[in-house]
């Protein structure tokens, strides 16, 4: 399914590129000008890969971003001898910012965000911080918290079943379909089939069923709470009116728990800003960083 985004994307230098981290390889890409002077290193959600955060990049030609694969999805290898917990992708995080771009402006989407939360939270240097449809409450509690439960009984049974059944049944292309319809809120057809066609595309491309349980747990038992008041760096979160997994309310407080953050909040759209309202979070996002719209853009 062509993107709408594609022709913005295509403008967008992007370079593939990879590195040790934690003894795995992880991969990443580099979007924008070399000698731009903001780098951004963005991380994605849960069960995703890199291609989803493209869109907001698309309305970001300023700025250079990197963004990588987290450890066991898309084209990163799993953390060896790990368990794939808050704390071990919190600590990849942070080695893998002071390998690639040491003081880079830290953004995370959903998981992402709870992600980048905790490293910030933890050390990881950064001027500041973006969280995209932040994780501002329990995901149990959500206005969708009987779903959520029905998520962890499938992850339970992915895990418990033989592997070749197991990860068939987390493959499974009917339930990545009614995943993505929950979430999507737009009306527009041709969007809501691109939506589709990218969770069909990338939302399977875990390594193992241990993995995907692994991140799985740790995306319900954590969230951005946790670790805003230790967050002292200014921060900007972007949130949806319409988002099933946090309520706005939630969002709202979350916000007043930081020693410095600003709310935007995008109307009409739920959990998936990244692709249904791209525009409106990168202008966000430039003016948060005071970045000014290049010419001809």
């Amino acid at each position: 399914m062509p993107s709408p985004y594609a022709d913005r994307l295509h403008r967008l230098p992007v370079q593939r590129h990879e590195v040790e981290v934690r003894g795995a390889t992880t991969a990443y890409w580099v979007y924008g000008p070399e000698k731009a002077e903001t780098t951004v290193i963005a991380v994605h959600g849960f069960r995703g890969d890199h291609h989803g955060l493209e869109p907001v990049l698309a309305y970001l030609p300023e700025v250079r971003v990197i963004a990588p694969d987290l450890p066991g999805f898309g084209e990163s290898a799993p953390l060896p001898g790990r368990r794939h917990d808050l704390d071990e992708y919190a600590g990849w995080l942070s080695d893998f910012a002071m390998e690639v771009a040491p003081g880079a402006v830290i953004l995370g989407h959903s998981f992402g965000s709870i992600v980048t939360s905790a490293a910030v939270a933890r050390g990881l240097r950064t001027p500041r911080l973006i969280l995209l449809n932040p994780i501002g409450a329990p995901a149990l509690e959500g206005p969708k918290g009987v779903m959520t439960r029905l998520a962890v009984l499938y992850y339970a049974l992915g895990a418990r079943l033989p592997v070749r059944l197991g990860t068939a049944l987390l493959r499974n292309r009917v339930i990545v379909r009614v995943m993505s319809v929950t979430m999507a809120k737009t009306r527009d057809p041709e969007l809501r089939r691109f939506i589709h066609d990218q969770h069909d595309t990338y939302f399977s491309r875990f390594s193992d069923r241990d993995v995907l349980r692994d991140a799985f747990v740790a995306s319900v038992s954590h969230d951005v709470r946790e670790f805003a008041p230790a967050i002292d760096v200014p921060t900007l979160l972007v949130a949806a009116q319409r988002d099933d997994i946090t309520p706005i309310e939630a969002e709202r407080k979350l916000a007043t728990l930081f020693p410095d953050a600003k709310l935007v909040e995008i109307a009409d759209v739920g959990h998936l800003i990244h692709y249904e309202t791209p525009a409106e979070a990168a202008g966000a996002v430039r003016q948060f960083l005071r970045i000014p719209v290049a010419r001809g853009r």
